[in-house]
């Protein structure tokens, strides 16, 4: 017997549908399906499940609604190969909440896209069929290029003028995106906006932004903390995680070439980043406003982690800048963090409190022709 479908999900696949059709017929056509011309985008990763619906204005865009939700997609992902029936139960859940929150806004440009975990499980085809029928979402299964290229175009305003050489780093749940671009070649005023157009490709503007080298580590805060979990020693496993991330940058060309300091900028984008940085802060309770686009340096990225090692796993746990939510993850992306900072030690790091939902945003408005082409705001 087929499982009963929720109410109203017969209008929303209709509307998931005549999307991916219309995106399909005509990339480049204006949002004429919704009178509010809302966009939606939900980011389902390793360890949480967001959502943005937002409205294009002027450059950038402004959010109508957000949802995120921890789902723990990828436990168990590491011993087993596939995804626990647990973790998929916790996931329908939360992708309902989003079905509901595009029907109430009547949302119909949307995008939907899994990462690392569902690349990396067995079943993944599966449960992606299976919430379909349940939700009448279509969420597509992402490779790890077009996750590297949406965490750089959503970092686009962040970019300073001056920068000649730029590094953006993705932490997720359960791999790392790194991007390297060379920006010398671009005029200091177009260079923001010569990150936005990489979302036709990473080679698609070549007298533009140059991607030099981009990698997929797939090591994130859930899968690197999942390697080490047998060892007892607090700063023992924060050490191994972080020379053991390193070891797995080897390959990506930047690694071992020696970069100029001067017009250097690296963009971090991940909950590891601005938890860090609300840290920094002394924050207790979370402000984007004053966390995105704030710079940091090595020195007090550093002190940040040695805090974190000198209160151990019970004071981080009750540590109101860390959260409930952040507190198991903490040390592992501090540890990738680390081992960047270690590389490529910089006066220059830019947090964002931004990534693959604001990437797959500006991708579809920019597609659409809806954004102004002028500079950010």
């Amino acid at each position: 017997m087929a499982p009963e479908r929720p109410l109203g999900a017969d209008a929303m696949q209709t509307a998931v549908e005549a999307q991916a059709a219309f995106r399909e017929t005509d990339p480049s056509a204006p949002p004429g399906l919704g009178s509010k011309g809302l966009y939606a985008a939900v980011d389902l990763g390793t360890n949480a499940c967001r959502m943005l619906i937002a409205q294009p204005r002027g450059s950038q865009f402004v959010v109508v609604d957000s949802f995120s939700k921890t789902v723990q997609l990828g436990a168990g992902l590491e011993a087993s190969g596939r995804l626990g029936r647990a973790s998929m139960g916790r996931t329908m859940q939360a992708l309902r909440i989003c079905q509901k929150k595009i029907e109430q806004h009547g949302v119909t440009r949307m995008r939907f896209v899994a990462t690392e975990a569902c690349r990396r499980a067995r079943n993944s085809k599966e449960f992606m069929r299976q919430v379909r029928r349940e939700t009448g979402l279509i969420v597509e299964i992402i490779p790890a290029e077009e996750e590297a290229r949406l965490a750089v175009i959503s970092c686009a305003p962040l970019v300073n003028r001056s920068t000649e050489q730029l590094l953006v780093v993705d932490i997720g749940g359960g791999s790392t995106e790194l991007v390297w671009i060379d920006l010398s070649g671009v005029t200091p005023e177009d260079r923001p906006r010569s990150i936005m157009r990489l979302h036709r490709g990473f080679q698609a503007d070549p007298a533009g932004a140059k991607v030099v080298d981009w990698i997929s580590v797939p090591l994130g805060v859930a899968t690197l903390k999942d390697q080490f979990q047998d060892v007892e020693d607090d700063a023992a496993r924060f050490a191994l995680m972080s020379w053991f991330f390193e070891e797995n940058l080897a390959s990506f060309s930047p690694y071992a070439a020696a970069q100029k300091r001067e017009g250097f900028q690296i963009i971090g984008t991940s909950g590891t980043v601005t938890t860090v940085a609300a840290s920094y802060l002394g924050l207790r309770r979370y402000d984007r406003t004053k966390v995105d686009g704030l710079q940091m340096t090595s020195d007090q990225i550093d002190s940040v982690i040695r805090e974190y090692l000198t209160l151990g796993p019970e004071g981080r746990r009750t540590d109101p800048r860390i959260g409930r939510d952040r507190h198991t993850l903490i040390m592992s992306g501090a540890a990738i963090l680390q081992a960047l900072m270690r590389i490529w030690p910089t006066d220059r790091l830019s947090v964002a409190d931004r990534g693959l939902r604001e990437g797959l945003l500006y991708a579809q408005m920019s597609a659409d022709g809806v954004l102004e082409d002028g500079p950010f705001e």
